[in-house]
């Protein structure tokens, strides 16, 4: 019965636009096929693994939060999502005194008289007795239960129709998903396949798939699942009609990456804020490039050089100032999860850090640095970056951390199960873990050494089959005596051809400089998880692999393309926008690079306990340094390689932090700071204020702020001029121009 037609079809577009419309260009007429049922019961025998589990996974029976959880729930226990259909087949069949399925009596089944609500049932009423999947699971008890054949086909791929829809208003358009079977046929499940909006604020979806936009502008997914497949139909939901080319003709691009964002503005009829002036754009970059704020002479002299390609030019200088590498090792001891954690390993970090900074000053290819992780054997003294296996002491550990920081992919899920938003199942994850069998043993927190046994292996932890290694999507590789099975998997890993690898570190390094991921989360990068400009995520990966994997071409390709000196401003065309780049989009520095802005506009260095040698938080070799700030403020931890370990996101402790801790007061009144010089009787306060500006915002003063700031500081309420220049600077450090880039 597969490519079984039936009489349930909608046709044509029109019948389905009930409010709005799509636009002109998508409005041709179109046949969607909706089947009522994936099976024709009557005419076939049924199959457990292919038509009764899809009921279920529909019916949300082994979700995660019903029978599906770890326990199970009262007592009745099914795989999450139906990945072991044996182990389901089991639970329904033959536990339960028989009295789950009743062949003789197909009405008295428990699972029916309890998913109708006819007996008590904690999930409530779950189908109806005339319902379709009532009646498809009532002819499987009918016959039998049959468990289906051994060499059955399974499921390989998941096609939806439309994949891609461009809305205007409120508008519906049913869905149509259609499975592809190992033996080539075809079945319509759009009745038993699951529906999920990825931002029901733009649209929603019923059970059915018919989707309902809520004409709010955006872009969003509908996620499908049926059995172990996902996919995903994407719609571009429009409030506007198409702007006229003249709205577009003050943005000239300057390399691919403007050229292809342009053509997504001009799809989605939005049209970019103006261009940053010369001091935003100044503090921006060294905050993103540096995690440092100018100071006041190089914005005086960026604002006052009259050079064409200043901008340009400042981006080559910053590039190769020693605060770029300071960054950016943080960044990727972050990364790497470079920590002590409550081993005796600080010497350990303080080495792995070094090394990791090296590689940049360098500019080692960034296929070498992960292959030089991934590979290394030998001693720690020789190989600080072993510090990384410190940390993946299990195969597990390896399995995620390869996976997330390499990869862009977050694949735990699959260690227990098959992943419910990803291509990847259990076996997958299991192969991926038999890479790295052949490791010896280590002691946890305490890797001098890394050598190879001779032999290891893995096993499925559910079926127990030996298990060869196998990368995700790709091939599978037998064992070799004396070769190190990590050595084929840092060669797939790095390959030009691999589709994640140099996609996942062009996306990490574009949420970084322009705040969010063309896929977000940038870590994130699953099936059902598109990024918001597909083309642009390509072109940026061929760029970076035809320039040889060169992390500095890539941060020039971003940071001098016309998009990233956009205002922060937004206006009335694009304020809805959070995912085109039509602006840049401002966000609370990190923790580490606040605290030392904080540090380098008051002009006092911060001091660390654990590390009296370091004068900037950016220089922390991990993540052990006391501090009160970092603490309040979200610095990661470490404990996995989630971009999501740092967090900024606002509270009220922050607020107070800032309002009256004493750190921050030692700072504003210590005589080694910036105000006792300026507090000097012969400063002029106006200077002295735009002084103050230029250390903070990195502008000068609006004339009205100006005014306002010297009248505080020159009224006769103020106690004395140095208080009333702390009270300034206090403010200053206080304001949302300050806490954020933008």
């Amino acid at each position: 019965m597969r490519d079984s037609k039936n009489s349930s079809v909608v046709r044509l577009l029109g019948m389905l636009l009930l409010v709005g419309g799509f636009v002109a260009e998508t409005s041709a007429d179109e046949a969607v096929s909706v089947a009522t049922s994936a099976v024709d019961p009557a005419k076939v025998t049924l199959s457990f693994t292919n038509d009764i589990v899809p009921v279920l996974s529909k019916l949300g029976c082994n979700s995660g939060n019903c029978h599906g959880k770890a326990i199970g729930q009262n007592g009745f226990k099914l795989s999450l999502f139906g990945f072991d259909p044996d182990f389901d087949y089991a639970a329904l069949v033959h536990e339960g005194l028989g009295r789950r399925v009743s062949p003789a009596a197909p009405d008295d089944s428990l699972m029916l008289l309890k998913a109708t609500g006819t007996m008590p049932h904690g999930g409530g009423v779950r189908l109806t007795p005339d319902s379709e999947s009532y009646r498809l699971l009532r002819r499987w008890i009918e016959q039998g239960m049959p468990s289906g054949r051994d060499d059955e086909p399974h499921d390989v791929k998941l096609e939806v129709t439309p994949a891609e829809r461009i809305v205007q208003g409120q508008s519906q358009q049913q869905l149509r998903v259609v499975v592809h079977y190992s033996d080539g046929s075809t079945r319509d499940v759009t009745q038993v396949a699951r529906f999920d909006s990825q931002h029901p604020d733009i649209l929603t979806v019923t059970p059915d798939g018919l989707v309902q936009t809520t004409g709010r502008a955006g872009e969003t997914s509908v996620m499908v699942r049926y059995q172990n497949c996902v996919a995903t139909s994407r719609f571009v939901s429009l409030v506007e009609q198409a702007k006229p080319e003249s709205a577009y003709a003050a943005f000239k691009p300057k390399n691919f990456v403007d050229e292809l964002v342009l053509a997504k503005w001009r799809k989605l009829h939005i049209v970019p804020s103006a261009e940053a002036g010369d001091a935003e754009f100044l503090r921006r970059v060294f905050l993103d490039a540096m995690g440092t704020l100018p100071t006041p002479q190089e914005v005086r002299d960026f604002v006052a050089d009259g050079a064409p390609d200043k901008r340009d030019t400042l981006i080559d200088r910053v590039l190769q100032r020693e605060e770029q590498f300071d960054l950016w090792a943080h960044r990727v001891g972050d990364l790497l999860r470079n920590r002590v954690g409550d081993s005796n390993g600080k010497d350990n970090t303080i080495a792995f850090a070094k090394w990791i900074r090296q590689s940049l000053v360098e500019n080692k290819p960034y296929d070498q640095f992960v292959r030089e992780i991934i590979t290394v054997t030998g001693k720690r003294g020789d190989h600080p970056q072993m510090d990384w296996y410190r940390w993946a002491i299990t195969n597990e550990n390896r399995v995620e951390d390869t996976a997330q920081a390499f990869l862009g992919l977050r694949v735990s899920c699959a260690n227990c199960h098959n992943h419910p938003f990803e291509k990847v199942s259990q076996t997958d994850y299991w192969q991926f873990a038999a890479f790295f069998a052949r490791l010896k043993s280590v002691t946890y927190g305490n890797v001098d050494e890394l050598s190879l046994n001779e032999k290891g292996e893995i096993k499925h932890p559910r079926t127990e089959q030996l298990l060869t290694p196998k990368v995700f999507g790709g091939p599978q590789f037998a064992y070799v005596a004396g070769e190190d099975p990590r050595l084929k998997l840092a060669e797939w890993l790095t390959a030009a051809d691999n589709p994640y690898f140099a996609r996942a570190i062009c996306n990490r390094m574009w949420g970084h400089y322009l705040g969010v991921g063309l896929v977000d989360p940038v870590d994130d990068m699953r099936a059902t998880n598109p990024p918001s400009n597909p083309e642009l995520l390509d072109a940026l990966a061929r760029d970076f692999v035809a320039h040889k994997f060169d992390l500095k071409h890539l941060m020039k390709t971003i940071l001098k393309s016309r998009i990233y000196g956009l205002s922060s401003t937004p206006t009335d065309d694009n304020r809805a926008d959070t995912r085109n780049y039509a602006r840049y989009y401002s966000r609370r520095l990190q923790p580490h690079v606040l605290l030392d802005a904080i540090s380098s506009a008051t002009g006092v260095p911060q001091k660390f306990e654990d590390y009296p040698e370091v004068k900037k938080a950016i220089l922390l070799p991990n993540e052990k340094a006391r501090s009160d700030f970092l603490e309040i403020f979200g610095r990661s931890e470490r404990t996995t390689p989630c971009e999501c370990e740092t967090s900024l996101a606002p509270n009220l402790s922050q607020v107070l932090y800032l309002l009256n801790s004493d750190e921050l007061q030692r700072k504003l009144s210590s005589k080694d700071g910036v105000l006792d010089e300026l507090a000097k009787p012969d400063k002029l306060t106006a200077e002295v204020v735009e002084d103050l500006f230029l250390r903070t915002f990195s502008r000068r003063p609006r004339s009205d702020e100006l005014q306002d700031a010297i009248t505080q500081i020159e009224s006769e309420k103020s106690p004395n001029r140095r208080t009333a220049l702390e009270d300034l600077l206090w403010t200053l450090l206080n304001s949302k121009e300050f806490l954020f880039n933008h």
